[in-house]
C-alpha cells in the first residue's frame, strides 16, 4: 500500500497536531496507520514528533519506529536515548526500539547506558543488548525466519524485547496441552529476581503465549516487583492478551497512586483494549481527576478512544485517514 502526498501530508498534520485541535487518541490513530506503512516517509514523518510536549505520544512514537524494525530509524532513537532532559520512559522506550531493530552497531549505544541514573533505562539497554546477541544466535535466526514468513500467522505480531522460551517462541499449544507444572516453572523464572532480566522476559513472553487463566495468574505475580520496567511489561502483555481474567490486578494498578506512572499507563490502556464494562469508569474517572499524573491521564483518554473502539464493531482501529477526512487509495 502507498499513499500520495496529500494523504501522508494529512496524517502528518493530525500526528504532529499542526492545528491545535487534534484530540491526542486522534494523533495516536494517525501513529498506527503511519506505523502500518512500514516505509521511509513513515520513518519520517513520526520521527518529527519527538519535539512534542507528551512524554506518553513520544513513548508511543519510539515504540512505534521499533516495530517498524528499520535502521533508518535508529539516529533518531538513539538521539532521544542520549537526551538526558528527555524523560525516562521516552528514553527507554527508544532503547527498547534499538533492541527491536537489532542491528550489532547498536550494542555500543547501548551498552553507554548501562550505569545509567534512571532503572528503567538501564534494565532495557541490558535486555536490548542481550535481545541483539540472541538474535545473532541460530536459535535467533530461524525465529526470525518464522516471524517473516509471510504464509505463516503468528500468534502475536509485535517484535518484543526478548523471545518467549524456547518450546514456545512461534505459537503457543492449546492452554489445555499446558502442564501446571510447566505454568509453575515459569512462574518461578519470571518472578527470580537471580536471573538476568532478559531470561525473565522471556518467561513472561512464554507464559503470554500460553495465555491460560492459570498464566494470567502467574503474571500478574509479577506486580509485586520492584522493577518499574519490569511490572510495565506485563501490563502490556496484558493489553495484547485481552483477557478479562486480567482486569482485576489491573484496574488495582491503575488505581494504586504509589505506582509508577510507567507502570499505571500501561496499565490504562490494557484496560482500554480489553474494554469489558466495569473498566469503563475507572477509565473516566482517572481522565476526569485534577490530581491525575498527566501520563495517566492521557493514557485513560486514549484507552477510553480504545474501549469505544472494541464495542463498536469497528474492523479497523489505525483508521488515522478516516479521522483526517483524507479517504485511503491504494495507488
Amino acid at each position: 500500500m502507498s499513499l500520495s502526498a496529500t494523504q501522508l501530508k494529512a496524517l502528518e498534520d493530525s500526528l504532529l497536531n499542526t492545528s491545535g485541535k487534534v484530540l491526542l487518541h486522534d494523533r495516536f490513530r494517525s501513529l498506527f496507520t503511519l506505523k502500518s506503512l512500514k516505509n521511509e516517509d513513515s520513518i519520517r514523518i513520526i520521527s518529527k514528533g519527538f519535539q512534542d510536549s507528551s512524554a506518553l505520544l513520544k513513548h508511543e512514537l519510539a515504540y512505534c519506529l521499533g516495530q517498524i524494525r528499520n535502521p533508518l530509524a535508529l539516529p533518531v532513537l538513539e538521539s532521544v536515548l542520549r537526551n538526558p532532559s528527555e524523560d525516562p520512559m521516552v528514553r527507554h522506550e527508544a532503547a527498547e526500539a534499538m533492541g527491536a531493530i537489532s542491528t550489532a552497531d547498536s550494542i555500543p549505544i547501548l551498552k553507554q547506558y548501562l550505569s545509567d541514573p534512571d532503572r528503567s533505562v538501564r534494565e532495557t539497554c541490558e535486555i536490548a543488548i542481550a535481545k541483539i546477541e540472541w538474535d545473532k544466535t541460530e536459535e535467533g535466526a530461524k525465529n526470525d525466519k518464522a516471524t517473516r514468513d509471510e504464509n505463516r500467522l503468528p500468534l502475536y505480531t509485535s517484535i518484543d524485547p526478548a523471545p518467549a522460551t524456547s518450546g514456545l517462541l512461534t505459537g503457543a499449544p492449546r492452554p489445555e496441552e499446558i502442564s501446571q507444572t510447566k505454568i509453575d516453572e515459569l512462574r518461578d523464572n519470571l518472578l527470580d529476581v537471580n536471573r538476568p532480566l532478559f531470561e525473565r522476559y522471556r518467561a513472561m513472553f512464554a507464559l503470554r503465549n500460553i495465555g491460560s487463566p492459570a498464566a494470567v495468574d502467574a503474571l500478574a505475580a509479577g506486580f509485586s516487583d520492584d522493577s518499574a520496567l519490569f511490572k510495565h511489561e506485563i501490563a502490556f502483555v496484558f493489553g495484547q492478551l485481552l483477557s478479562p481474567h486480567s482486569v482485576p490486578c489491573l484496574i488495582e494498578v491503575l488505581q494504586n497512586s504509589t505506582e509508577s506512572d510507567m507502570v499505571r499507563h500501561e496499565a490504562a490502556e490494557a484496560l482500554g483494549g480489553i474494554a469489558t464494562p466495569e473498566v469503563l469508569p475507572h477509565l473516566k474517572e482517572w481522565v476526569a481527576r485534577d490530581d491525575a499524573p498527566v501520563v495517566v491521564r492521557e493514557s485513560c483518554q486514549v484507552a477510553l478512544d480504545m474501549w469505544e473502539y472494541e464495542n463498536s464493531g469497528d474492523f479497523q482501529y489505525a483508521n488515522g485517514l478516516e479521522s483526517t477526512s483524507t479517504p485511503i487509495s491504494v495507488l
